[in-house]
């Protein structure tokens, strides 16, 4: 089974740019399932279940969605197997910008929009500077200058991965990336040994385990305060 991550910032596009690589699956006839993660709620898997794709989907809740990402990803991986699919889809659900829900040796994809302004890749970290393919979507909405100068910005960002437009639309470019996501000789059996290409966003304070009080007495653990000294400079702020 392949095995591919596809993450990305809010409403970019990874469910609808999902479903027509999967209409370009069927057409090749490979099986495909997707595994649907998010924080409180999400419908997706209807949209799944509606162009009869197995689907499963988790919601993390109060945790961050990429720590129980990892925590579940092997299970996740083991339920793929056992459906006998030929690529296991899994949806990040991307919520912060420092977000790095990548393995080492599984190919992962970051879903970006033009929409989101020409500076948002510098603001985006290991979800867009890890990934190995950065699909740009709704390029239809932008003028062709506006394209060029965003795929500049990226590329400025992350110069090793693959760039490409594909419309979520109509699936202009669906077929395409399908064919650099699947690769029949890729073969995965287990995640076991595997490691993530970065480190999880660290955070172990009070308000991590449930406080609601504002102060600094109610503050421990990880707690990283604001430089606002005059002297702050060159983003040294915060740090």
């Amino acid at each position: 089974m392949n095995l591919v991550t596809i993450s990305g910032p809010p409403s970019s596009g990874k469910t609808s740019l999902i479903i027509k690589t999967i209409e370009s699956f069927k057409q090749r006839g490979i099986k495909v399932g997707v595994v649907k993660f998010d924080c409180l709620y999400t419908d997706d898997d209807k949209l799944y279940e509606k162009i009869g794709v197995p689907v499963r989907k988790g919601l993390s809740g109060s945790l961050c969605p990429d720590h129980y990402f990892v925590s579940n990803i092997e299970e996740v991986v083991k339920w793929g197997l056992e459906e006998n699919l030929d690529i296991l889809i899994t949806e990040s659900a991307g919520l912060c910008n420092r977000c790095s829900p990548y393995i080492k040796d599984i190919k992962a994809v970051c879903v970006i929009d033009n929409l989101s302004g020409v500076n948002t890749p510098k603001k985006i970290g290991p979800m867009l500077k890890s990934a190995d393919i950065v699909v740009i979507t709704k390029g239809d909405i932008v003028s062709q200058a506006e394209r060029e100068v965003f795929s500049s910005r990226v590329m400025s960002v992350n110069p090793k991965a693959t760039i490409m437009h594909v419309n979520g639309l109509n699936g202009q470019g669906a077929y395409e990336f399908g064919t650099l996501i699947y690769d029949e000789d890729d073969r995965l059996e287990s995640l076991k040994g595997k490691s993530l290409r970065f480190s999880m966003p660290s955070a172990l304070c009070s308000y991590c385990l449930g406080e609601t009080r504002i102060g600094e007495e109610h503050q421990m653990g990880n707690v990283r305060k604001i430089d606002l000294s005059s002297s702050c400079k060159g983003g040294s702020c915060g740090k």
